[in-house]
């Protein structure tokens, strides 16, 4: 009687508008709106699973390759609540959501795969290129498969003038990182690789 009752409706709206609170303060940097939209849930009696699956979430979704450490550690959260159970996991939800919150943003994975899905389904696909088929009988050789394969670990840099798309998706960006985490760095190596490659494509071409 001296404790005030949550009003929640696991099913109806207050459920949807707890999680989106949630996930909203964690998008938007906000450590403490987070710890308290995330205790809010399961305090009125939702399923920490449920919660543990949306940090689970946020973390591919939001965060992605700018901090990749936020899925590991929310994934152990998810783990902590199957081993320990309430009410000692919600300190490792509570870890893994406030690290989500305060970790560098980035859905360049999130957009990226939905533009490979939504060019999939607009009917693009193709057979895999013949030079990175692999070859695993004489006749697959004889019919062209593996032809032209160059192999990376044979060069200095690892790297060569191999376009692994099919052809009329060569050139195609689907992953954009952000400048934000580690995305940075991981941007910067891909203009270096798509440098490389580019070097080695016009080499070919002057011989």
């Amino acid at each position: 009687m001296q404790k005030a009752a949550l009003y929640h409706d696991r099913a109806g709206e207050s459920h949807f508008n707890l999680i989106s609170a949630l996930h909203k303060s964690m998008r938007n940097s906000d450590a403490d709106a987070t710890l308290y939209w995330l205790a809010r849930m399961p305090e009125a009696g939702d399923d920490p699973l449920y919660v543990a699956r949306r940090v689970v979430r946020f973390a591919s979704e939001d965060i992605g390759l700018a901090d990749p450490h936020a899925l590991t550690l929310s994934l152990a959260a998810k783990e902590a609540v199957h081993f320990v159970g309430r009410p000692e996991a919600d300190l490792a939800l509570a870890q893994a959501a406030v690290y989500c919150a305060l970790a560098p943003k980035s859905n360049a994975i999130y957009t990226a795969w939905k533009e490979v899905l939504k060019t999939i389904g607009e009917g693009a696909t193709d057979p895999v290129p013949m030079a990175i088929r692999n070859a695993v009988t004489g006749l697959m050789k004889s019919e062209g498969y593996g032809a032209g394969y160059e192999y990376a670990h044979d060069r200095e840099d690892a790297v060569t003038a191999l376009d692994c798309l099919p052809d009329r998706l060569r050139g195609k960006r689907f992953y954009r990182p952000e400048s934000r985490g580690l995305e940075k760095e991981l941007k910067a190596r891909i203009e270096a690789w798509r440098a490389a490659r580019a070097r080695l494509t016009e080499g070919g071409s002057a011989r």
